[in-house]
C-alpha cells in the first residue's frame, strides 16, 4: 500500500496537469465571448484562456459574468446576470 501512495505522489509531483485538469485561472480574463447560449470563451486581451459550458443558466451578449472565486473548476459556480450557475465543463484553451 505505501508503495502505492508513493508512486502517486510521484506522478502527482511530476505531472500536477492531471490533478487540475478541469480547472483555470480565469482571474486576469478581460473579456468574454459568447459561443452559445450555455458556452462562454473567456479571453485575456487577444488570448484564449477557456471556453467554459453552464448548462442551467441562459447567457447573453449582454450579460454580467462575475466569477466566485479566480479558479473555475468543474462544478464551481460563477455569477451570471446575479444568479448562481453551476460550471460543468472547463476547458482550457493556452
Amino acid at each position: 500500500m505505501k508503495k502505492i501512495w508513493a508512486i502517486l505522489t510521484v506522478a502527482i509531483l511530476l505531472f500536477p496537469g492531471l490533478v487540475s485538469a478541469d480547472c483555470v485561472d480565469l482571474g486576469k480574463f478581460t473579456s468574454w465571448v459568447l459561443e452559445t447560449f450555455h458556452t462562454i470563451t473567456f479571453y485575456e486581451g487577444q488570448k484564449p484562456l477557456a471556453r467554459v459550458e453552464i448548462p442551467n443558466c441562459e447567457i447573453f451578449p449582454l450579460s454580467t459574468i462575475r466569477l466566485l472565486n479566480n479558479n473555475v473548476c468543474n462544478t464551481d459556480e460563477m455569477m451570471v446576470d446575479g444568479m448562481a450557475c453551476r460550471v460543468i465543463s472547463v476547458q482550457i484553451l493556452h
